[in-house]
């Protein structure tokens, strides 16, 4: 049985196409809002090259949601590796091409859509060439999204993040991620890196005025680990207050945090010092209660990936029986 609730999720990178894959299994109505902060990869250089917003974190949405079949997927995953298209996604250049020959982006995404028969849709948060900008707590500024994932906060002489931004500041969203967001019943913000997927998509005021008005249920879903990069050594309260401090007024109804300790050997890539685990803490949950947030904890791993992150099925599964 497919559940017919309608479910928007915020965010980018293999956050946001890990939670898709789980819930196109039980849900008909998805709509991904995706960000398009992206300057680094195969992305970065068809957005210097040909001006257009990077199409990455958009073609990986997509791959998740698609009922087709699987030599389609692997050809719109597929990376060339030679020549002058060496690291080069052909999904990127797939994407690239249709909004070239439809002579709009959107459309390009939706012809996109139409063959690999997707569940849902996706939609970039704005068509805007928008910078992504970290202001450290030592007061430096670190231009560019690659340049944000490049710190190393386990480094003792770093600075954490202070806040992001972006440039243009008034960056202008597309009219139907407003609507969505104010016709969804449950908002999903999450997973995914916090400053550079996650919160990129709450500095458009638009967005964040509509999180703020919109009568659907908010569930923010916490990481299965920190990043180096990011969030050294963060507490689930710290990322609930990152989301607070660049999106007031959000009411955020619901968390959901995984409870199981890393096997140890699941734990590959981010077998660091700083990869913490984001496991609440009894004075969490108190603090939690007070603000009448309900913690949603379970069992979140994936066995299979040999990486720390979420059981997209779990995942789903959880999101659908309770909501």
């Amino acid at each position: 049985m497919v559940d017919d609730t309608r479910i928007v999720t915020i965010g980018g990178g293999t956050g946001s196409s890990t939670i898709l894959k789980g819930l196109k299994k039980y849900f008909k109505d998805i709509t991904a809002i995706v960000t398009v902060a992206d300057d680094g990869g195969s992305s970065g250089m068809l957005r210097d090259d040909l001006g257009v917003i990077p199409p990455g974190d958009i073609r990986a949405c997509l791959i998740s949601l698609a009922n087709t079949e699987k030599s389609m997927e692997r050809l719109m995953k597929y990376r060339f590796k030679e020549g002058n298209l060496k690291g080069q996604s052909f999904g990127n250049l797939f994407l690239v091409a249709m909004a070239d020959i439809y002579k709009d982006f959107i459309l390009g995404i939706q012809e996109t859509s139409n063959i690999l028969a997707i569940t849902g849709k996706v939609l970039p948060v704005t068509l805007d060439n928008i910078k992504l900008f970290a202001e450290l707590e030592n007061g430096e500024i670190i231009e560019g999204e690659s340049n944000i994932t490049a710190l190393n906060l386990e480094d003792e002489n770093s600075s954490r993040i202070n806040r992001v931004f972006i440039s243009p500041k008034y960056a202008k969203p597309l009219n139907e991620v407003v609507h969505e967001i104010y016709n969804s019943d449950v908002i999903l913000i999450g997973p995914g890196s916090l400053y550079t997927s996650v919160i990129p998509n709450l500095l458009i005021s638009e967005i964040s005025e509509a999180l703020t008005n919109t009568k659907a249920k908010i569930c923010f879903i916490l990481n299965v680990v920190n990043q180096s990069t990011e969030t050294f050594d963060y507490k689930v309260t710290d990322h609930l207050n990152a989301i607070y401090k660049h999106c007031e007024g959000i009411k955020i109804d619901t968390i959901v945090v995984n409870n199981e300790i890393i096997p140890e050997d699941v734990d590959i890539k981010y077998k660091r010092k700083s990869a913490s685990q984001l496991l609440l803490s009894d004075e969490e949950r108190e603090y939690l209660k007070k603000l009448k947030i309900r913690v949603l904890e379970d069992s979140l791993i994936s066995k299979s990936s040999g990486y720390s992150r979420h059981n997209e099925d779990k995942l789903a599964r959880l999101i659908l029986e309770n909501f």
